[in-house]
């Protein structure tokens, strides 16, 4: 197959982080090569964070070159937007809508813009765009925790992974609190649901 990158761009606590490690470990149980990294490890609460996921028979490097994203993950809209330097026109940028101030708009005293002009913006790069109410799905599942595995469901509703849905819900099983796994797996399939009709 041919490489698969997907780029995922939040802030600390969102479990950004995991989720990258679940694409992973889907990609191993489906007999595919892959590399994760975490470009900015800046996981304090707040703090950027960047995690890559390449898969494909030719990928050594672990991480994306600009322009080469084929899905953008944004777990928060302004970091998706700072990290538009991985779209092209091909790609798909699945953001989730919840908004986190970064402390230093705070700093600078800046307002945080509004969701439609992000947007807009994103939409100069690419035509292909997915938003998902991350916060909303999480509390039907049952915890505002499980944001990440709704965007990781919603991922896998869109068809574009070159993972079995099988495989990364083994991934999340695995990678989650035996304790919080009905939550997560509730999380999951809301995600999946959201994009799959859409």
């Amino acid at each position: 197959m041919k490489d698969f990158n997907i780029v995922l761009a939040g802030v600390g606590g969102q479990g950004t982080i995991l989720a990258a490690e679940a694409l992973g470990t889907a990609a191993v149980t489906d007999g595919l090569n892959v590399r994760v990294s975490e470009i900015h490890g800046m996981a304090q609460r707040g703090g950027t964070v960047i995690s890559t996921v390449r898969i494909g028979e030719n990928v050594f490097a672990s991480t994306v070159t600009e322009g080469q994203a084929d899905i953008l993950l944004g777990f928060e809209p302004l970091e998706t937007l700072r990290n538009m330097k991985y779209v092209s026109e091909k790609t798909l940028v699945l953001m989730n809508t919840e908004r986190i101030a970064p402390t230093e708009l705070a700093a600078k005293n800046l307002k945080y813009p509004n969701l439609e002009e992000i947007i807009e913006k994103i939409r100069l790069f690419t035509r292909k765009m997915v938003l998902v109410d991350g916060p909303e799905l999480a509390r039907k599942a049952g915890s505002s925790l499980t944001e990440n595995v709704v965007l990781l469901g919603a991922l896998a509703g869109t068809k574009l992974l070159p993972l079995r849905k099988e495989s990364l819900i083994l991934a999340v099983k695995q990678l989650v609190p035996e304790r919080h796994l009905e939550i997560n797996m509730k999380a999951f399939e809301l995600g999946f649901r959201c994009t799959k009709q859409s």
